[in-house]
């Protein structure tokens, strides 16, 4: 049903920021959970920030402080604002929208932090 397209991954130095978009093809209210993982090649994809109505953002600790996730209603779309990057964030960010009756992905954005 819904269906997720990413944007904004680059190659930046650390220190730099970014800001990753996520337009879904329904109104953003409708989404139960709306969120950014990220993975690296042979590891596990983890959260790194979710949002929703009810509870508002929700960070993984490495991120807290450093990354900011919001929406924008009229544009349908996700945004994650990642500000003083490290190394340690490189990997492939993934949109992710969940509902009752479904758990939807993005294709992926590759984001490469160099020190």
């Amino acid at each position: 049903q819904v269906q997720l397209v990413e944007s904004g991954g680059g190659l930046v130095q650390a220190g730099e920021s970014l800001s990753l978009s996520c337009v879904a093809s329904v109104r953003i209210a409708s989404i139960t959970v709306m969120g950014w993982y990220r993975q690296t090649p042979g590891k596990q994809r983890d959260l790194v920030a979710e949002i929703s109505n009810d509870v508002g953002g929700i960070y993984a600790d490495s991120v807290k402080g450093r990354f900011i996730i919001s929406v924008d209603n009229a544009r349908n779309t996700l945004y994650l604002q990642m500000n003083s990057l490290k190394p340690e964030d490189t990997a492939v960010y993934y949109c992710n929208a969940r509902a009752r009756n479904y758990n939807i992905w993005g294709q992926g954005t590759q984001v490469t932090v160099s020190s």
